[in-house]
């Protein structure tokens, strides 16, 4: 009889310990499949992040503006380190989207174009730098 029961504990102990092991598998997987949410959330985030702003050149400059009331064409070229013309394509999709005005002035005989960010263009930025801050969150929690 002490031999049937040995082989009864033996086999209830087996059966915890299987019991465990499954029990530890599944939380393994629950994580896996968290981490892969989480990870498709952020991938899936990231896709939708406002592309007019997200893009290096509009980003400087939707940023520098934010930073100052109102920047020449000539302060926004030094502070972007780039070209006329790229300056230029890139402030006026910018524009064309409501994110900043364009005032053409002259000062003196010179002419002069000023930029200024728009209540529009600043509500993007902050979506744009809070949509940012939650992609940044999710890749760190992982």
């Amino acid at each position: 009889m002490a031999k049937g029961s040995a082989l009864k504990s033996a086999q209830k102990k087996g059966r915890e310990a299987a019991t465990a092991e499954g029990a530890l598998r599944a939380v393994g997987r629950a994580a896996v499949a968290t981490a892969e949410a989480k990870s498709n959330t952020s991938e899936k985030s990231a896709a939708e992040l406002d592309r007019l702003i997200h893009e290096r050149l509009r980003l400087g400059i939707v940023s520098a503006l934010a930073g100052n009331e109102s920047l020449t064409f000539s302060e926004l070229k030094e502070i972007l380190q780039t070209t006329d013309g790229n300056l230029s394509v890139h402030a006026r999709k910018l524009e064309d989207a409501g994110y900043i005005t364009c005032d053409k002035f002259f000062e003196g005989r010179t002419p002069k174009t000023s930029f200024r960010l728009t209540n529009n263009g600043r509500g993007a930025l902050t979506r744009y730098l809070d949509h940012m801050e939650s992609i940044i969150r999710a890749a760190r929690e992982r």
